[in-house]
Order: structure tokens, then sequence, then C-alpha cells
């Protein structure tokens, strides 16, 4: 039985309210067919929005009700069937059409989205800037096709993305080769393992990153692969491994980036529900997306 109490508003509630003026648009992005592994992240979007009732609208650490914050939740896009080579275009389009607002959050789905969002953000990709979240440095080759392996050296190779444009946070130590670091480091990508950001601490790794990326670019896009996760917080997402962040270390991470102006959409990335246990990983996803609200409602009106 649900007990509806006006005390206790429910994040799924406020997802649900369709502002015709909204400063937010959340949109779902089921695909899965650009995976190198067997993946059903396509269900991600629908599995996490279920889940938003057992939340509330309010952020105790922060102090930040975001039950104000105007959204509206387009819904899923229909691309979960389309070839990984036409998704490119597909998505690339629907993002580019999407009502301009303060902040767009895409919620996949595979990191293959990644490419094709950011590469919507600008004609120009030399004024955007992109933060990645993530286990891996996702520059594997194109020969085969764009996949979740390889959205940055896409974007680099076949967009014009900058290396320079991109910081990568929170890279693993096991799950990259020394071939793909050696292309980062050519190309300008900046990067910085787990045990860097835990000297550094994510403050000031988050902060620094805004603040390069701010000064020379006109937009930030702030890609979360929740695969940079330790796996034990994350068993649903098919490439996490040991030795990774904590969710309360890529929480504050996202929180901070969405309170930057600057950064004008996120997404959140290769959630597997077909593979989690007891939906702890599609709870993971829940709180990121709801903590990257609740940072946003911290931006200065």
């Amino acid at each position: 039985m649900t007990i509806i109490d006006p005390s206790w508003p429910r994040a799924g509630v406020w997802l649900a309210r369709e502002d015709p003026t909204p400063d937010l648009t959340v949109v779902g992005v089921p695909s899965s067919r650009s995976s190198l592994a067997n993946s059903r992240a396509d269900l991600a979007p629908l599995e996490m929005r279920d889940r938003l009732d057992r939340y509330s609208t309010f952020h105790g650490e922060l102090g930040v009700d975001f039950g104000n914050v105007t959204v509206r939740d387009l819904g899923n896009w229909a691309v979960s069937e389309i070839d990984p080579i036409p998704l490119i275009d597909e998505l690339s389009g629907l993002a580019s059409s999407l009502p301009d607002t303060k902040l767009k959050i895409f919620i996949g789905g595979d990191n293959a989205i990644t490419r094709p969002l950011v590469a919507a953000q600008s004609e120009d990709l030399s004024r955007v800037g992109l933060i990645t979240f993530d286990a891996h440095h996702d520059v594997r080759g194109l020969d085969d096709g764009p996949t979740n392996g390889n959205p940055i050296r896409g974007l680099i190779d076949e967009h014009g993305l900058p290396g320079r444009n991109i910081v990568q946070l929170g890279i693993h130590s096991f799950s990259n080769s020394a071939a793909y670091r050696r292309y980062c480091d050519v190309a300008g990508v900046t990067t910085m393992t787990v045990g860097q950001v835990e000297e550094r601490g994510m403050r000031d790794a988050v902060e620094t990153a805004l603040g390069r990326l701010d000064a020379q670019c006109d937009s930030i896009y702030v890609d979360v692969d929740i695969d940079v996760l330790d796996r034990v917080f994350a068993p649903g997402c098919p490439g996490a491994r040991p030795g990774g962040l904590t969710v309360r270390q890529l929480a504050e991470g996202v929180s901070r980036c969405a309170a930057h102006p600057a950064v004008s959409a996120m997404d959140f990335v290769e959630v597997d529900p077909a593979s989690d246990r007891d939906q702890q990983t599609v709870d993971v996803m829940a709180h990121l997306f709801l903590t990257a609200v609740a940072g946003f409602a911290t931006r200065p009106s």
C-alpha cells in the first residue's frame, strides 16, 4: 500500500508534472545495440523512472528541495532497434531539435549515445567541453563502427572535438591499455585516475576541470558512465571493476557539475537492469540523477 503524504513529496510525481516552460528537460535514450558486451541498457530509462517514487525531492545533506525546479520529461526516444551507424545521425537530429532549456539530462542506454549527443551541441565543437566520469578512455578503434567503447575517439577523429576540451575523471587501473592512454596523451585529453581523484579530492578535481573548460568553451557536456564506480556499488554495469569510485564520490562530482551554469547537458549511461542485483544499480542511477537535479537547483537564478 502506498501512503500519500503531502509533506513527503515524491521525486516520481515531480518528474511527471510536465511544466510548460521547463528549465530542465529529461529524455530517455534506450539504446544498447552498440554495446561490446551483451547488455540490456535499453531497459534502464524506464526502470529508473519506476524507482523514483521511493525517493523524495529533498537532498538533506545539501539542504535543497528541488520540487520547484520546472521540468518536462519527454519520455523515451524510439531508438532501441536502430543499428549503430544510423543511430549517430538519428540521435544527433533528435537532440538538435530539443527545446532550449538550461539543462538537458539524457538517461541511457549505453555509452554509445554520448557521441551523437555531444555532436549535437554545436556545429562547431571547438567551443564545446566534455567531462567524463568513466572507468575507460573509450578510444577503441573505429574500424568496426560506433560502439560504446569508442565514443570519445569518434568525437575527436570524426566530429572534430579537440582533445584539449576533454577531461576524463575516474579512469580505472586495469580497464584500458597503454596504447589507448598514449592516444589520449597525444590528442591532449586530460585524464585523472581514481587514485588521482582521491588524492586531490573530488571537489577540487571537478572544480578545476569546470574552471578550465569554462574558460575555453561556450558550453560543457557531462557524461556519467556509472561503471566508474567500484563494482560492489554497480553490479549491473558490465564494465565496472574493483577499485572504482564510491557512490558518494561520484555524487559529489555530479552535483558540482550540475550546479555549474556552463553545463548544458548530462547523460547517465551503462546500467543493465537485466544483470542487476535487486535493482541496486538502477537505484544508484536514480540517486545520481536526483543528485544532479538537486545540484541544478542551487544554480543562481
